[in-house]
C-alpha cells in the first residue's frame, strides 16, 4: 500500500485556493525541538511575526513558554489576548503608537509589557507620557550590533541606559540585539559574525556592572543565530521562523532540523501553451521579494521551472509531454513564510489528510481593537 506524502489533502474538493495550509502536529513537533534545544525553556523568547495567530501561541503556551516578542501593537495585543504573561514589543514607539501601546498596557493587567527604546528623543516621549498616566515603563535598550536598521551604536548605550534610569516612568531591564545581517549558509561562518557581533553586547553589558548597574538582562537573536546564543547561558533568545520553517531557511540553515508545517496549496488554472502552465499563486498569496527561483518550491512538482509571477498568476514551464491538467492541487513550500502568512486573512488546518478548521492569522492587520 502506497503510504501519502505528509502534506497530502484528501478533502480538497472544497478548499478555495490560493490557500495556506497549517500542520498543527508539525507546529508541535517545531515547538518541542525548540524546547529540547535550550538549556531551559524559561530562556525563550519567541518572536510571534511569524505564526500572526493565536492558536500556535496557545500551543507554546501549553509547552510552558511564557515570553514572547512581537513588532506590532496588533501582534501585542493579539499576545494578551492569549494570556501570555510577558510580551516585549520590539519596534521603535513613536507618534500614536505611544498612546496605544499605554492603552494596551491598561487594558490587559495580567500581562507584563515592555519595549524598545533607542533614543533619547524618543524615550523621553515615552516617558513623559507614561508618567502622565502614572504608568511604569520596562524598556530594553536596543543596540545596533550591524543589522543597521534600528537600534543605538553600542558605544553610546550606557548613555542611554543611565539617561532612561533616571527617568520617573521608565526602568531599564537590559539589551535588547537582532543580528538578522548575519545568514551564512556554512555553520562556522555564521558562527564567527556572530561572535563579532555578540562581543559588542557583552562590552556594553560589563561597562554597565562596572557603573554599578546589576546585570542587565540579554535578549538576542532570531533563528540564523539561534544555536549560538542557545549555547550562552545568561541569554533569551527570540526565534520566529522555526513555528512554521520554509525552504530558504531549510535550505541555508540545515544543523536546524525544524520541519516544514506551512504550505501554499495551489490550483492549475490554465494550459497556455503545450509546455506551460498556470497556476492561481500571485503576489497577493505568496511573498514576493525575492527573485522568481526563490519563491516556492512544489513538493509534489519539483521540477517546474518559473516564468513569470504577477497578482493572481504563476506561470511554470512544465516541459514536453507533461502531464498536468487543469484543476490538479500543488503543494507549495514558500522561501519565506514570514510575509507571505500576512498574506493570508486565515489558514486551513490539516491533520491525519484532512482538512480540520482554519486559524485566523488576526494580527496581520495593523490594528485589532486598539
Amino acid at each position: 500500500m502506497q503510504t501519502k506524502p505528509w502534506y497530502w489533502i484528501d478533502n480538497t474538493e472544497s478548499l478555495n485556493t490560493p490557500a495556506l495550509a497549517i500542520y498543527p502536529d508539525r507546529v508541535k513537533h517545531n515547538i518541542d525541538l525548540l524546547i529540547g534545544s535550550i538549556s531551559e525553556v524559561a530562556r525563550l523568547r519567541p518572536h510571534v511575526k511569524t505564526c500572526k495567530a493565536i492558536e500556535p501561541v496557545l500551543l507554546m503556551l501549553e509547552s510552558g513558554i511564557t515570553k514572547f516578542k512581537c513588532a506590532t501593537i496588533a501582534e501585542a495585543e493579539m499576545l494578551a489576548m492569549a494570556k501570555a504573561p510577558d510580551v516585549l514589543l520590539a519596534y521603535p514607539i513613536v507618534g500614536a503608537s505611544v498612546d496605544r501601546f499605554l492603552e494596551l498596557i491598561k487594558t490587559f493587567p495580567e500581562t507584563a509589557f515592555s519595549c524598545l527604546v533607542d533614543d533619547p528623543t524618543s524615550a523621553q516621549i515615552l516617558n513623559d507620557a507614561a508618567f502622565g498616566q502614572n504608568l511604569k515603563i520596562p524598556v530594553y535598550i536596543d543596540l545596533n550590533i550591524g543589522m543597521n536598521r534600528t537600534g543605538i551604536n553600542p558605544n553610546k548605550a550606557v548613555d542611554l541606559y543611565n539617561f532612561c534610569a533616571i527617568k520617573e516612568a521608565l526602568t531599564p531591564m537590559g539589551l535588547h540585539a537582532y543580528d538578522g545581517h548575519i545568514h551564512a549558509a556554512d555553520f562556522e561562518t555564521r558562527r564567527q559574525q556572530w561572535h563579532a557581533s555578540f562581543m559588542q553586547v557583552k562590552l556594553v553589558k560589563q561597562e554597565l556592572m562596572a557603573k554599578g548597574f546589576a546585570s542587565p538582562k540579554i535578549i538576542a537573536g532570531g533563528t540564523p543565530t539561534f544555536p549560538f546564543y542557545a549555547e550562552e547561558p545568561d541569554v533569551e533568545c527570540s526565534p520566529g521562523t522555526f513555528i512554521y520553517w520554509d525552504e530558504g531557511y531549510r535550505q541555508h540553515f540545515t544543523e536546524q532540523l525544524f520541519l516544514p508545517a506551512a504550505l501554499l496549496v495551489a490550483r492549475v488554472v490554465s494550459l497556455p501553451d503545450q509546455t506551460k502552465i498556470c497556476m492561481d499563486l500571485g503576489h497577493k498569496s505568496m511573498a514576493s521579494e525575492s527573485s522568481l527561483d526563490k519563491r516556492v518550491r512544489f513538493l509534489n512538482a519539483p521540477d517546474l521551472k518559473l516564468i513569470s509571477h504577477s497578482e493572481e498568476h504563476l506561470v511554470a514551464n512544465a516541459g514536453e509531454n507533461h502531464h498536468f491538467k487543469i484543476g490538479d492541487v500543488l503543494y507549495g513550500l514558500p522561501w519565506h513564510i514570514c510575509p507571505t502568512v500576512a498574506l493570508h486573512q486565515s489558514a486551513t488546518t490539516v491533520e491525519n489528510h484532512q482538512i480540520t478548521g482554519s486559524w485566523e492569522t488576526i494580527a496581520r492587520n495593523r490594528k485589532i481593537t486598539l
